[in-house]
């Protein structure tokens, strides 16, 4: 069975040269709302959004953004929990607290959030500037968990300082049970290419299971991926906005089998489910506000998706969403 897929208790993969493939954890996107769809179209496991160490420890646990960030739904495949911060003492009691509520696979220590609020505390990537740091952190969440631990991280700083191999080898020594690399700088943010060959580097540097990350956006660029990196798994973020598919497309893709896109009706359609699943959870306005960014994924590229956008956006129910969306489906039928 593939390592990877045996840490974080992953069973359901087919076929001998299936590998993992995971939802990667994406800020204010990869609730258990987001991930149920993502699951259903084939992703084997996935992260929660990343969580305040120091604040889930004074928190008051009623509140509900907190309920909100740590909630797993029964159904839902192996999770992880990801945890930030840049304080070993606060990561590793966070990580006991969260590990003990018995409902993740893993606590995953978030070394690779490159947003300027998150890095300027000392958080996310920008622990990677301070490896013996970085090591403390990785020390003090694997005392303290009582589960497998994992790090995700970029490749460096910016180009003057790639230190992805050596950061890995940390995490390994430290007790790590795998790692998540990006394969892009902190200064990149999201721009330019992935470095697939650097993954490769740091594959080749450690024993422990590595899953790259990164431009995988289809089947055809998960395929050149795993040829590349030689990496044990595939995570997903962006790729999968509006598009739960894409896991479908990647394992169709590994197996050598046919992969048949959704038609437009079938996107229209799971936005309705994921709304429906909002709606349950939230007051029915944040809900409203929360799945127009979601809509708009999921029309994305439809014939009249731009003014579909303007007037979801302008509207005040979801009775009023879902006549701009029957207009949409009528203007994209096919045939």
């Amino acid at each position: 069975m593939n390592r990877l897929a045996e840490i974080l208790s992953i069973n359901t993969l087919q076929g001998d040269s299936d590998i993992p493939v995971l939802l990667a954890p994406m800020a204010g996107i990869t609730d258990w709302a987001y991930r149920t769809p993502a699951e259903a179209q084939g992703c084997d496991a996935a992260t929660t959004e990343m969580i305040s160490a120091q604040g889930y420890i004074y928190a008051k646990r009623s509140l509900s953004n907190y309920q909100r960030l740590i909630a797993r739904a029964p159904y839902e495949k192996p999770l992880s929990v990801q945890l930030f911060g840049h304080e070993p003492v606060y990561m590793g009691e966070a990580a006991h607290l969260l590990s003990n509520l018995q409902r993740y696979s893993c606590i995953d220590i978030n070394m690779g959030c490159p947003a300027r609020k998150v890095t300027s505390g000392g958080s996310g990537s920008a622990l990677m500037r301070n490896e013996v740091l970085a090591g403390q952190v990785i020390a003090s969440v694997v005392k303290g968990s009582l589960l497998p631990v994992s790090v995700k991280m970029r490749l460096g700083w910016d180009q003057d300082h790639i230190n992805a191999v050596n950061l890995a080898k940390i995490a390994e020594s430290e007790g790590a049970a795998f790692i998540t690399v990006h394969g892009r700088t902190t200064a990149q943010q999201y721009s330019g290419h992935a470095n697939w060959a650097a993954i490769a580097e740091v594959k080749q540097s450690v024993k422990i299971p590595v899953i790259a990350n990164g431009d995988i956006a289809d089947g055809a660029s998960a395929v050149e991926a795993l040829k590349t990196t030689k990496a044990d798994g595939l995570a997903i973020g962006r790729a999968s906005l509006g598009n739960p598919w894409v896991f479908r497309a990647v394992h169709s893709t590994i197996r050598g089998e046919v992969y048949t896109p959704p038609t437009g009706s079938e996107r229209l359609k799971e936005a309705e489910k994921h709304a429906r699943l909002l709606r349950a959870w939230l007051p029915e306005h944040r809900a409203l506000l929360e799945m127009r960014k979601f809509y708009a994924w999921y029309i994305k590229g439809m014939r009249g998706a731009a003014e579909c956008r303007t007037r979801i956006n302008q509207a005040s129910d979801f009775d009023e969403i879902q006549t701009v969306l029957s207009e949409l489906q009528e203007s994209n039928l096919e045939g």
